[in-house]
């Protein structure tokens, strides 16, 4: 059924109906689109970092907390375990020569009479039942270099000591090699030894413990090249948990081209028996990106949506990020990390997600493509209708009085291209198109995070109990709109 649309001062594209699907304004009829996506999987894995390293962990750990305190960390794990995470992934248990755990090979970074921070983890994470990959760095710091022989034997010596001290730990379910490198264009060969090497060690000191890598280079991988597929078969580990880089902001509109890679990968772990994890980076950057003088701090939960449903789309096993303790965060934790405020509203939109909440769940549907033909996040993406400074008012013909009760607005929110959803949105009904009733008034969702990334964001007119002909959404654009779809009772 087409319905004509008016629209005051901007024309959009034609309204559609899909049946039960609802109506919406946008480029076209998505009556044939897939309804085969499965549900977005959640994130049941994060990192745990123990170290300070540098002014990226400026909230994720604080330098007036002592986060070598024991009870700090039964909190998090605590924690973790409501946000219905499984596994938890050590980044390192050791740093400048000093140690987390209580080792015979260097000293020890807490105070010897009290329990060591990956104790404290450990004996937590087994009390909830989860599973700890244990790391075996650093060697030295943040900046181990395999190639390195003094570095390579020193984190085999470690693995060699906290398989003593864990081996037989009931939270132990496997290993993290932090190792590293870059997968693109083809990964190295010495790359590929120098992982087998560690996992070799591995499997002679616990056959049973699953082994994990965690690289980048998603973005620049060579995907057509047939060395990329032998090269990841070459490797011995049971999964790679790919950094899927849209924290790093790797290319300017990440999210477009890693839907498509994701597949590709899906492909290639078909033929090699590897896993292939995702592991989401839920950050962004306090000042410039992929800089050790810029903090990490949390993006917003719709960012990370829509990096969840790529990774499910692709056919990613399990999502783990990088990182959720320390950045989305319980504002309740009697030991509060992360950005003030913001790391507690990511930790409230996420949970509400999580729980089934109906504006998460349309926009995970939308996100996905089940509720019409939406545009990407590319600017460029000739679907966006775009709406200079100035006040809009769209209104939509349903051909004849109807109930509603939703509408949905989906807009891009790309602060660095000046694209900005408007502050606020008015949603006004008719029956005769001359008189209206302002039905609700809504705000968009509003976060600083956002200098480096582009993502959808959505409003969503909920409860409106209206019967009418006529629906209209009016905004004022303060700067660039992009907008693509209205969907009315999706």
């Amino acid at each position: 059924m087409k319905i004509k649309i008016l629209a005051l001062l901007v024309a959009l594209a034609a309204l559609t109906s899909c049946g039960d699907a609802g109506k919406h304004v946008n480029e076209g009829n998505c009556c044939g689109c897939s309804t085969e996506v499965k549900e977005v999987l959640p994130v049941t894995g994060t990192f745990i970092n123990l170290p300070y390293q540098d002014v990226r962990n400026k909230y994720t750990n604080p330098q007036f907390i002592d986060h070598t305190d024991p009870q700090l960390w039964a909190a998090k794990v605590e924690e973790m375990h409501k946000m219905g995470m499984e596994y938890l992934v050590f980044m390192s248990v050791a740093n400048e020569q000093r140690a987390y755990y209580p080792s015979k090979l260097m000293d020890w970074h807490y105070p010897s009479w009290r329990q060591s921070p990956v104790d404290a983890v450990m004996d937590a994470a087994a009390k909830y039942g989860m599973k700890v990959f244990m790391s075996t760095g650093w060697a030295k710091d943040q900046d181990d270099n395999l190639r390195d022989p003094k570095i390579k034997g020193r984190q085999i010596e470690m693995m060699t000591e906290l398989a003593g001290l864990y081996g037989d730990h009931p939270a132990m379910y496997g290993w993290y090699l932090p190792v590293e490198d870059c997968f693109g264009p083809v990964l190295t060969d010495y790359a590929v030894e120098a992982v087998n090497a560690l996992t070799a060690r591995a499997r002679e000191l616990t056959p049973s413990a699953k082994i994990m890598i965690s690289p980048y280079g998603i973005f620049n991988s060579n995907f057509d090249d047939p060395r990329y597929e032998q090269q990841i078969a070459r490797l011995t580990v049971d999964i790679i948990a790919y950094q899927d880089e849209i924290g790093c902001v790797r290319e300017t509109y990440p999210l477009t081209r890693l839907r498509e890679n994701w597949k590709k990968l899906r492909a290639i772990h078909d033929k090699t028996g590897i896993q292939m994890w995702a592991n989401c980076e839920s950050f962004a950057w306090e000042k410039g990106t992929n800089d050790r003088s810029s903090a990490l701090i949390p993006a917003p939960y719709s960012r990370l949506l829509s990096q969840q449903a790529a990774a499910t789309a692709g056919g990613a096993e399990k999502i783990i990020s990088f990182m959720f303790c320390g950045i989305f965060e319980d504002p309740s934790s009697p030991y509060q990390l992360g950005q003030p405020y913001w790391s507690g509203e990511a930790w409230k939109g996420y949970m509400s997600w999580l729980g089934g909440d109906r504006y998460w769940k349309l926009a995970e549907a939308s996100i996905l493509g089940k509720l019409g033909t939406a545009a990407t996040e590319d600017v460029n993406d000739p679907r966006w209708k775009q709406y200079k400074p100035g006040t809009y008012e769209i209104v939509i013909d349903l051909d004849g009085k109807e109930e509603v009760n939703e509408v949905l607005v989906r807009m891009l929110n790309c602060h660095k291209d000046g694209i900005i959803p408007p502050s606020k949105l008015f949603l006004f009904s008719s029956n005769d198109g001359d008189k209206w009733s302002l039905e609700q008034i809504k705000d968009s969702p509003a976060c600083p995070n956002t200098n480096h990334d582009a993502f959808i964001d959505f409003v969503l007119f909920d409860d409106v109990g209206a019967e009418a002909r006529y629906l209209k959404v009016a905004f004022t654009a303060e700067q660039k709109v992009f907008l693509d779809e209205i969907l009315v009772n999706p």
